[in-house]
């Protein structure tokens, strides 16, 4: 679109004699707007918009999703209708037919400005990650997490490549967990590693790391920089990795995907976004390409040794569900309590009661296939203890009439004592 401005210059230098391609290039627009312009197809002002055409067949689902849910991103619907739907059409098609048909409706809670100065933050390459929690409400009730599943989100701040992981809790060992596993992802490890005030990593009151976690820093060779209180901005690039997570992957995660399709429905996602267009000295190229050029350090090669404790209950096939994989225990301890420890970078899971006494220790299966591990002399118990509980007689039949017996006469004569006239 060209403006009132631009459009007298382009017909003054065109009755100079410029040509259209040289009047282009002098304000820096396409040959056909500038055509359009001084045919007076075109009016200074105003935008053309084209008819959504490729659309028409699904505005009414597009309608549909906005009145269910006003927020939903254009481009997390762009996704739904070109994945599952067929949708050739363009994003800015897209995009264009939501404003000019009214698709969604209007938030007036939500149309308020909130317009804050602002300053740009350099970010060198391979300087800086930045980590934040992503609490996910009203994760699917068959993976057990009560109101909030956990997301560690990690973002390169010079590129914003960002990837996340799935976790069952916040506590020590699994943020040690989950950010092996998205170093991992990102490819490699920066300089600097900045949080806000998490508990786990440092006294939130003075933002003191931890010992604990500074033993984790020199494990991974890394500084590590706390966010001063009430500085949300600065690491703001995380912050906007966790806005896309949540807007493009959980808002629309359906009920019945587990754990693992989850994670691997977030890693698409997040390789997806590594097409993001920039502009590096005045050259157009993507998130991924800047990402791959950063000078990142790679990882130890094993991860730091924090300990996972986690909470399960034993099934009466003797057995008990972790991390995707089943793992038997001693017979007798049917819906009891146990707890399971694993030693990060190790292969050994063990199983405990609550007063600590171990039960079964087993090599950990290989990622989330559903696989059982059996120790034999579990198996060798559980069937002895199942044939002697076996018996071939039948049920007691419930209709059957049995009077009280002489026996049962007779104590219940005791107990009313001796008859007296």
């Amino acid at each position: 679109m060209l403006s009132v401005e631009e459009e007298v210059d382009a017909h003054a230098l065109r009755r100079q004699g410029w040509s259209i391609s040289a009047i282009a290039r002098h304000l820096g627009r396409d040959r056909k707007t500038i055509r359009a312009y001084l045919s007076g197809a075109r009016e200074p002002g105003k935008r053309v918009r084209s008819e959504p055409v490729v659309i028409a067949e699904f505005v009414p689902y597009c309608r549909q999703r906005l009145v269910d849910d006003p927020h939903l991103w254009a481009s997390t619907l762009f996704d739904e209708v070109v994945v599952a739907l067929g949708f050739t059409g363009s994003y800015p098609s897209l995009t264009a037919a939501i404003r000019d048909l009214g698709l969604r409706p209007h938030c007036e809670a939500c149309d308020r400005s909130k317009g804050r100065d602002t300053a740009v933050i350099a970010h060198p390459a391979g300087a800086e990650t930045q980590w934040d929690w992503l609490e996910l409400p009203d994760p699917p009730s068959a993976w057990g997490l009560g109101k909030h599943a956990h997301l560690l989100v990690g973002a390169l701040a010079h590129s914003s490549r960002w990837r996340g992981v799935l976790a069952t809790s916040e506590d020590f060992p699994h943020l040690v967990e989950a950010m092996d596993a998205v170093v991992a992802r990102l490819g490699g490890l920066t300089k600097v590693w900045r949080f806000d005030r998490m508990s786990t990593v440092c006294y939130p009151p003075t933002g003191a790391v931890l010992p604990s976690f500074g033993e984790v820093a020199k494990h991974y060779g890394v500084t590590v920089v706390i966010c001063p209180p009430r500085r949300g901005n600065r690491k703001g690039v995380v912050e906007k990795a966790n806005h896309s997570a949540a807007q493009r992957w959980w808002r629309t995660l359906p009920d019945e995907t587990t754990p693992a399709q989850a994670q691997a429905l977030l890693d698409r996602l997040t390789a997806r976004l590594d097409t993001r267009k920039r502009m590096l000295d005045g050259a157009p190229t993507t998130v991924g390409a800047l990402a791959d050029a950063e000078p990142l350090r790679p990882p130890p090669g094993v991860v730091f040794p924090a300990e996972l404790s986690d909470e399960r209950t034993v099934t009466a096939q003797g057995l008990v569900s972790w991390r995707g994989n089943s793992y038997s225990v001693p017979p007798g301890l049917t819906g009891a309590r146990v707890l399971l420890t694993h030693r990060l970078g190790t292969e050994l899971v063990r199983i405990a009661t609550p007063p600590g006494a171990v039960v079964a220790a087993h090599t950990r299966a290989p990622g989330r296939r559903g696989g059982v591990v059996r120790d034999d002399g579990h198996v060798a118990a559980l069937e002895k203890k199942v044939l002697a509980g076996f018996t071939d007689k039948p049920p007691c039949k419930h209709k059957t009439r049995r009077p009280p017996s002489a026996a049962a006469l007779a104590e219940a004569d005791r107990l009313r004592g001796p008859f007296d006239p």
